[in-house]
């Protein structure tokens, strides 16, 4: 997308979507609100800061078990929404899908595209945003995220893009951070020292059953279960190290704060690390997640979420 092209994307929004069909809605049918452009600023700057290059090629191996979990078949339409580094993209492009992958930060995509030209895999990356997807109704046989839509501000705004875009009879596959897990917990740990926005809900409600109830209703299956990935760092003390400077919600929570805020929050990330470790003098720690597959059912009497 060119810079001209990403400017009218940014303040005309509404009126090119309408102009191109495509009119991002609520689960009730009324169109969204528009974004304002500080929003988006600050989302695409928090993914930008740090290095996401390093954490996210520590995740490759949940996006490979994602397609399995959803029974990815050559051909099939896929759409992997705020794809980062084109983790999950890639594994459904070895599989044969038709991809198409989109993410709101220029940097992650191009780094996306050099590794699909490195495989010569064939995949369709765009800028956009996870809450007005820019691609028509029901184009998607399967649509996923990995570790990505969740960290959406208005999740159930694109809890309903994931839906409006799902072909009838699709699916939506997702992988989540749980509340009690690592990620989960570290996240709330920078909600500590920073306050979020009022109304804000915590990113890993996607990683609990209730909140995919609430996010995807009472029409749509729910096939979830718990996954584990292995953090492996030479010590604790690497690991935090590492993750200050690389992980962008945290490195940004770190720049908002004074010196005593910023030894505080490394302190109890430290602390932690140390509790969840089972590696002793190196770090070998679990990172729960919830994997999810989610088969909306429009005009189902009611929706169930199965456990496995």
């Amino acid at each position: 997308m060119s810079e001209q092209e990403t400017s009218e994307h940014n303040t005309a929004e509404p009126r090119a979507r309408e102009r191109d069909g495509v009119r991002p809605r609520t689960l009730d049918g009324d169109d969204v609100r528009p974004r304002t452009p500080d929003r988006d600023d600050v989302q695409r700057r928090t993914w930008a800061t740090g290095d996401y290059r390093s954490v996210g090629a520590r995740f490759l191996l949940a996006a490979e078990l994602l397609c399995e979990a959803a029974r990815l078949r050559a051909g099939e339409e896929h759409l992997d929404v705020a794809t980062g580094t084109g983790n999950t993209a890639l594994a459904a492009a070895r599989r044969s899908a038709r991809v198409t992958a989109i993410d709101l930060v220029p940097d992650l995509l191009a780094h996306a595209t050099r590794r699909a030209e490195a495989e010569g895999l064939t995949i369709d990356f765009r800028q956009g945003d996870a809450e007005a997807l820019p691609v028509p109704d029901a184009s998607y046989d399967l649509v996923t995220s990995t570790f990505g839509v969740m960290f959406a501000r208005d999740q159930e705004r694109a809890a309903a893009e994931l839906l409006r875009v799902t072909k009838p009879g699709g699916r939506i596959a997702l992988a989540c951070w749980t509340p009690s897990g690592y990620m989960g917990r570290m996240l709330a740990l920078n909600t500590k020292y920073v306050s979020p926005a009022p109304g804000t809900r915590p990113e890993s409600r996607w990683g609990t059953t209730d909140g995919l109830r609430e996010l995807f209703g009472p029409g749509a299956a729910v096939e979830a279960g718990t996954r584990e990935l292995w953090w492996r760092f030479s010590s604790p003390e690497e690991h935090v190290r590492a993750w200050c400077a690389t992980y962008g919600p945290t490195v940004m929570t770190l720049e908002s704060l004074d010196a005593s805020g910023r030894e505080s929050l490394v302190a109890d990330l430290t602390e932690l690390v140390h509790e969840l470790n089972t590696g002793g003098e190196t770090l070998l720690m679990p990172l729960e997640y919830l994997e999810i597959v989610i088969r909306p059912e429009p005009g189902a009497a009611g929706g169930r979420v199965t456990e496995r």
